[in-house]
């Protein structure tokens, strides 16, 4: 059985709606993880997505910023997770059901952490490295119990790689590509073992970006980008994303032009083959 996943900071899902519903339409993942949809969890605008197919929804909102939903056409349950050390709405953690199998579905929105790489003076950064030793902990809990197929999604806030930015050495102090940040959060990856899914099968030297801010009448011109969004797979998952090749991940580059009001972020998407071992 294959299945895609997906994850799109849409920087409010009520403003871009139509946005959303379009990327279902045409590239009908099974399951999507929004961040940032910025409204409250009665407020989720759920009607569309029902009508597209989607009738699975589990949805951590909040009023007015934050806030994290993970649609899916295949059932799900939600699951007891806790990161966020200000209980911020900035996850929704699923057990997703896909035929005779079944696998975890972690939505995140790691905090951005403000403009000093220092959590001495800046309460932001701290918050920031406070959510990613919540997920070392958990993650060291749940591997001890075993690894039942583990997707994590979501915008991280960190671009690991030196080519997921467009400048490495003028972003080294710039939030984000900070090496203590990077550090982290590429110890927690390899302590067990994920796999990040755009890195896969990219060359070192390939520049991957998934976000450009909205600063500069042209950013796509320039191409000043970071890659602050992820998939990852944990090693029960990593042959169901081999199995594709190359052409199973991908990275929506045209959604950051659709629109004149887009997403600072664009979606991406990763095919698993559940049945490959």
């Amino acid at each position: 059985m294959k299945i895609k996943v997906a994850t799109w900071n849409i920087n409010s899902v009520r403003l871009r709606i139509d946005q959303v519903i379009r990327f279902l339409n045409e590239q009908q993942p099974d399951v999507l993880g929004l961040q940032e949809i910025k409204c409250e969890t009665d407020l989720f605008p759920s009607q569309p997505f029902i009508d597209a197919g989607y009738k699975f929804i589990e949805v951590s909102g909040m009023k007015g910023y934050h806030g994290a939903a993970t649609v899916s056409k295949l059932p799900m349950e939600r699951l007891p997770t806790s990161f966020c050390p200000l209980e911020h709405a900035r996850h929704t953690s699923t057990r997703v059901i896909a035929g005779d199998q079944d696998f975890e579905f972690h939505n995140f929105y790691i905090p951005a952490g403000g403009d000093v790489a220092d959590p001495v003076i800046n309460d932001k950064f701290k918050h920031k490295l406070d959510f990613l030793e919540n997920m070392r902990c958990y993650f060291a809990e749940r591997f001890a119990k075993g690894d039942d197929q583990q997707v994590l999604v979501g915008d991280f806030n960190i671009a690991p790689h030196e080519n997921d930015v467009w400048s490495h050495k003028q972003l080294l102090k710039v939030v984000s590509h900070t090496p203590l940040e990077v550090s982290i959060l590429e110890t927690l990856r390899k302590t067990h073992d994920f796999t990040d899914c755009s890195r896969l099968f990219a060359d070192d030297e390939d520049k991957l970006y998934s976000w450009w801010s909205y600063r500069g009448r042209e950013p796509m011109k320039s191409n000043r980008g970071r890659r602050l969004d992820h998939i990852w797979v944990s090693p029960a998952l990593k042959p169901a994303a081999e199995a594709g090749g190359k052409a199973a991940h991908e990275i929506h580059v045209p959604c950051r032009i659709w629109d004149a009001k887009p997403s600072d972020h664009v979606p991406m998407t990763q095919v698993l083959d559940l049945s490959a071992k």
